[in-house]
């Protein structure tokens, strides 16, 4: 079943959770809609974060009852201040903290006791900080947000948005519409939500809801996705990602908004090493690859954006364009310049224009005559810019077009008073609110809104308008393959054997060193059905030479310890033995240089492996990753692996459906296929032993860090492992989790 997208347009004040649902469910909306809401840390010091936030409850008329909490105060703001929660004139509901970091657990517990749902801490000064004190200070709020139940947000963060309950929390001082909108906004970073908030108002895109949630001592972004995924009145989910704490969880929302047919948007930091050290700096998220990232996200239907200003053309673009039926563009603009930039644009993003049909460019040829660009995209040209007719005769020729599925219009919105392009619009809206296929506005350059435009675009609900071509053609590839998505992504779990999983238990347990070396490593992947080279190690030079002869020349010569990770670099692999004499000197040659190395490593023995000729070497490796888990790797391989970067990355573990569109990602798989006249390899063997490496990190359960078979030798028949590095987690590491 393909991907829809929820048309749904419920008011939030109109539904609740059924009564059977989760508690984060429950909590979360009892956060966002509140009987009550009580300040504690209330103070009139001018500026102060407070009294912003009170002046925006009041500013924007939040209608339940407003409480300020300060013991030492008895009256603040013009308004009763009341000294604890036990002198209130009702139960507490939703707390807002803005005491110091020292006094937040005793007021959470406090208000916990009072009958509190919810409670939003602003405060910081928690696990963001590498001090002892803060994480001491971060422990102990963790400890009784578990003990308590009541449902948190931050701390560290700064408040939230529930527009149907004109509920806004935050010390932003820029205007808020307070319009019941579509779009659901969560992230760690309060200005970047913010930030997001304000951008996508001022483009005519309601905002139902924005949370905050800072270092998520309490509720994670994950599970307000949950939520957003079940309220009816949100379409789209956005979210601002630093770190994701429980990946599992992750995965989980993912699918609820998957199944629910809302789309996920997701702004993630961490592409650089210093975008995850911001990370750990901001709000103490532990930032993993981004590569794992999308490796597991994109498989739940994520659409990850590059940066803000293609977060919000996507977030338009899913919000006001119905899911197409395909990817057949069609585009009409009135300059041949911007035919080119068009094709240019969509080609980058990996969509094309399909050639008009016969009966479709007669009809064009013989409305529009000379002057005109006849193709797709169509330029209308002359005969279209002299009689405004035509034009819209044009773009509805393409709308009715049944071999297109997405209609592409070059224009712009007019920033004042314009009688016949506001005629246009206004034509070419109701052509769109004829037809199920999307039509889309694109203004090739960004340029802002006035009021003007706002409210023009707003009297144009049935198009998309869309600014800067390049992230536009981005976010309708976005669009198209969430259409090809399909609606449920069932789980895949280990399919090892189970006398592999004892052997994994049984090598786990009686190995103490950082990693295995190449012979035990070898022996778990044996296990879990990769095929390995024939070899043996040898403890003389004498028998090298008589494991050499049994295995046939030529033979390989590779040193043996746990203490070396990267035997190349320090001269531990001799290929291309011929001989026993060859044999005998490259043992001795590897031995005298592991001796005179300075750190003393372990040497177990030299291993005499078969030299295969391969036809193509492979990288297949896994990887615990700092936030997303297991994940298993797949590319070109070699001494240039790191050179080349041919590489693409899946969620462990993987099935041989899941394996092979890993391979096809790669420029090594178009190799296997068979290439330029050269003949397929064993893609089955590949696949098997990709299935088996991610079952091996999937079973391991944390305890091993990586593993790394370079190179996987490949031809027509065979598919061999001939080197592996198994690399082990520390106790630290996990206790740390991921």
């Amino acid at each position: 079943m393909e991907a829809h997208v929820s048309t749904a347009a419920v008011s939030s004040n109109s539904w609740s959770p059924a009564p059977g649902a989760s508690h984060i469910i429950s909590g979360v909306h009892a956060m966002l809609h509140p009987r009550n809401i009580v300040l504690v840390g209330a103070t009139d010091k001018p500026g102060n974060y407070a009294e912003r936030i009170w002046n925006n409850l009041v500013k924007y008329k939040y209608e339940g009852a407003l409480y300020p909490i300060n013991a030492r105060r008895d009256t603040v703001w013009g308004v009763t201040c009341y000294k604890d929660f036990v002198s209130l004139p009702e139960k507490p509901d939703h707390v807002l903290v803005l005491v110091p970091a020292r006094f937040v657990v005793q007021v959470l517990r406090e208000a916990a006791a009072a009958g509190a749902r919810s409670a939003t801490i602003v405060t910081s000064g928690f696990s963001e900080l590498q001090d002892d004190k803060s994480q001491r200070l971060a422990a102990e709020l963790k400890a009784a947000v578990r003990e308590t139940g009541i449902v948190v947000t931050g701390p560290n963060c700064l408040g939230n948005l529930s527009a149907g309950e004109k509920l806004f929390t935050n010390l932003d001082d820029r205007a808020v519409t307070m319009e019941q909108g579509t779009v659901a906004i969560a992230g760690q970073s309060g200005a970047i939500v913010m930030m997001i908030r304000q951008a996508l108002e001022e483009r005519g895109v309601g905002v139902g809801y924005m949370v905050s949630t800072g270092n998520e001592a309490g509720l994670e972004t994950p599970d307000l996705m949950t939520y957003f995924a079940a309220d009816p009145s949100i379409r789209v989910i956005v979210v601002y990602l630093e770190g994701v704490r429980n990946t599992k969880a992750f995965r989980s929302a993912c699918r609820a908004a998957r199944a629910a047919g809302k789309p996920v948007i997701a702004l993630k930091l961490g592409a650089s090493e210093g975008g995850r050290a911001a990370a750990m700096a901001h709000t103490g998220a532990l930032a993993g690859s981004i590569e794992s990232f999308d490796a597991i996200s994109s498989r739940e239907g994520v659409i990850r954006v590059r940066g803000l200003d293609e977060l919000i053309e996507t977030t338009e673009c899913f919000v006001h364009t119905r899911l197409p039926r395909g990817s057949r563009l069609a585009a009409v603009t009135l300059s041949g310049g911007k035919r080119g930039l068009l094709i240019d644009a969509f080609h980058s993003a990996g969509l094309n224009f399909p050639a008009l049909g016969k009966g479709v460019r007669e009809r064009l040829t013989t409305m529009l005559g000379p002057g005109s660009m006849i193709g797709n995209p169509l330029d209308a040209g002359f005969a279209a810019v002299v009689d405004p007719s035509v034009y819209i005769k044009s773009i509805e020729i393409m709308i009715e077009d049944p071999d297109t599925d997405i209609v592409i219009i070059d224009a712009d919105l007019p920033k004042a008073t314009h009688e016949l392009r506001e005629r246009n619009l206004r034509l070419v809206n109701d052509m769109a609110s004829a037809t199920s296929k999307p039509v889309i506005y694109i203004n090739p350059m960004s340029s802002g809104f006035t009021d003007y435009t706002k409210a023009l675009r707003k009297s144009l609900p049935n198009i998309t308008v869309m600014q800067g071509l390049d992230r536009a053609a981005g976010a309708i590839k976005a669009l198209i393959d969430y259409t090809m998505l399909n609606k449920d992504v069932p789980d895949i779990a280990s399919s090892s054997r189970p006398e592999a999983r004892a052997l994994l238990e049984k090598t786990l347990k009686r190995t103490g060193g950082a990693a295995l070396d190449e012979i035990v490593s070898k022996k778990l992947l044996k296990a879990y059905g990769i095929p390995i080279s024939k070899e043996a190690i040898a403890q003389t030079a004498e028998e090298a030479v008589a494991i050499a002869k049994k295995i046939g020349f030529p033979v390989v010569a590779k040193v043996v310890s746990p203490d070396i990770l990267h035997k190349s670099d320090i001269g531990g692999v001799v290929i291309d033995l011929n001989s026993a004499a060859e044999v005998k000197k490259a043992f001795n040659d590897i031995a005298t240089r592991v001796r005179k190395l300075k750190s003393n490593p372990k040497l177990e023995g030299i291993l005499i492996a078969q030299q295969v000729k391969a036809d193509l070497e492979l990288v297949i490796g896994a990887s615990l990753d700092a936030e997303m888990g297991p994940v298993v790797l797949f590319g070109t391989g070699g001494v240039d692996v790191e050179l080349m970067k041919d590489v693409a990355l899946a969620g462990a573990p993987i099935d041989a459906t899941e394996a092979s569109r890993l391979i096809s990602r790669t420029k090594a798989g178009v190799k296997i296929k068979g290439y330029r006249g050269k003949p397929g390899l064993n893609e089955t063997a590949v696949i098997k032993a990709l299935v088996g490496l991610s079952n091996l990190i999937a079973d391991a359960d944390g305890r091993i860090a990586s593993i790394d078979v370079n190179p996987f030798l490949v031809t027509d028949k065979i598919g061999l492992a001939v080197d592996a590095l198994v690399v082990l987690r520390n106790e630290s590491e996990r206790g740390a989790g991921h």
